[in-house]
């Protein structure tokens, strides 16, 4: 005798439409459910509650007939754990909004993170951007189309470029092969998600011969910053954090054999390491000595004091967010009302000032350096050997 057909529990049409419907609901409103308010113990928020809000909408911008108050939120949770059952939804909690497995971006959403990833893969040379620009300049294609070019269209674009060969495939077409850590950046960027101890060789130091040779690390980050990519790093032995480019580094990358830290103390250095960036000019964390001393709150700061004169006035002005520690004094007025100078102050440790000199540098006739005092000398010396030069 044959086996009598299981009616499937989404077989009828209308409990077929709902799947679907809610299945169409999180794909084109991802994050649905999330609150954007703080919720606290007095204060619940049901999310479903969105959902079923939003699912009635897109039904009814379907022309999808549901009866009055359908489906009710216990139904929406039995389709969830549906959806979860044939993993279309991740077996986990969705505390932020439901999404369809990495979909977790609306159409103005992917916009915006498209033009960033591309403008990264075309002017900071990051190979791994532009091999996900090129996938997924062939996957919406359609969409861009039906946008009428507004996906591609780069209305944001990062225009620092990296000065030095950063993608593998690029030095290989155009046979310019250098044997750098971006060779190996898939090894170092595992290693920093997985709290992982690497050994690198420093093969060049165009400022001296020092810090030359094998160095083992801990990888907190990497970073574009102006014209290169660096990687910031702890030192494996004595915990001193720098910045390091990375095309200084050959293409040795060994994971050591040592047992990984996992995420929180590589976020707890890193929370460091931008600490010390905010605080001073620049990229260059200081000395051990320097750096332990800053951390603790013992080294004394240096009160700078530069006076800019009229022809950068105005870009001096503009720039109200350069440090969070600067103040701009505005001077005395001509006779039409314009600002003659301003006088730009900040405090900043000892291991900035030859950072912050070569930003005062670009400025040349129109800036004056007034405290302190060695970094006045410094910069007269340099006018001299400037003028000696072109005498």
């Amino acid at each position: 005798m044959a086996k009598k057909p299981t009616p499937h529990p989404y077989a009828d049409k209308l409990t077929f439409d709902r799947i679907m419907i809610l299945i169409a609901t999180l794909v084109n409103h991802p994050g649905i459910g999330h609150s954007d308010t703080e919720t606290s113990d007095s204060k619940y928020h049901d999310a479903l509650l969105e959902v079923q809000s939003q699912l009635q909408k897109v039904a009814e911008s379907g022309s999808i007939e549901f009866p009055e108050n359908y489906p009710a939120t216990p139904t929406i949770r039995k389709d969830l754990e549906t959806l979860r059952h044939y993993g279309i939804l991740d077996k986990r909690m969705y505390r932020f909004g439901y999404y369809l497995g990495t979909g977790a971006m609306n159409r103005d959403e992917l916009l915006f993170a498209f033009q960033a990833i591309a403008s990264q893969a075309k002017y900071q040379g990051n190979p791994q951007a532009r091999q996900i620009c090129e996938k997924l300049t062939k996957r919406l294609r359609g969409l861009d189309i039906e946008l009428q070019g507004k996906l591609f269209y780069p209305v944001r674009e990062q225009l620092n470029r990296a000065i030095i060969y950063t993608d593998p495939v690029e030095m290989l077409d155009r046979q310019e092969y250098r044997n750098t850590l971006f060779h190996k950046l898939d090894i170092v960027e595992t290693a920093i998600v997985r709290g992982q101890a690497i050994e690198l060789f420093r093969q060049s130091n165009y400022y001296g011969k020092s810090h030359l040779g094998f160095r083992q690390i801990w990888p907190l980050q990497l970073i574009y910053h102006d014209i290169a990519w660096y990687l910031i790093c702890e030192n494996y032995e004595n915990g001193h954090l720098t910045v390091e480019r990375v095309n200084r580094f050959t293409d040795h990358c060994k994971i050591l054999d040592v047992e990984a830290r996992g995420l929180a103390p590589q976020q707890q250095s890193l929370k460091i390491a931008h600490k010390l960036l905010k605080n001073g000019w620049g990229l260059f964390l200081g000395k051990p000595e320097q750096q332990k001393a800053e951390l603790q709150g013992t080294l004394k700061l240096q009160k700078v004091k530069v006076r800019f004169f009229e022809k950068v006035v105005g870009f001096i002005l503009e720039g109200d967010r350069r440090h969070p520690r600067q103040k701009i004094k505005e001077g005395p007025r001509d006779s039409f009302g314009k600002v003659l100078y301003v006088d730009y102050q900040i405090d900043l440790p000892d291991r900035s000032l030859n950072e912050f000199s070569l930003w005062v540098n670009k400025h040349m006739e129109n800036v004056q350096v007034l405290s302190p005092p060695s970094l006045v000398e410094k910069h007269r010396q340099a006018a001299r050997d400037l003028a000696d030069r072109y005498s």
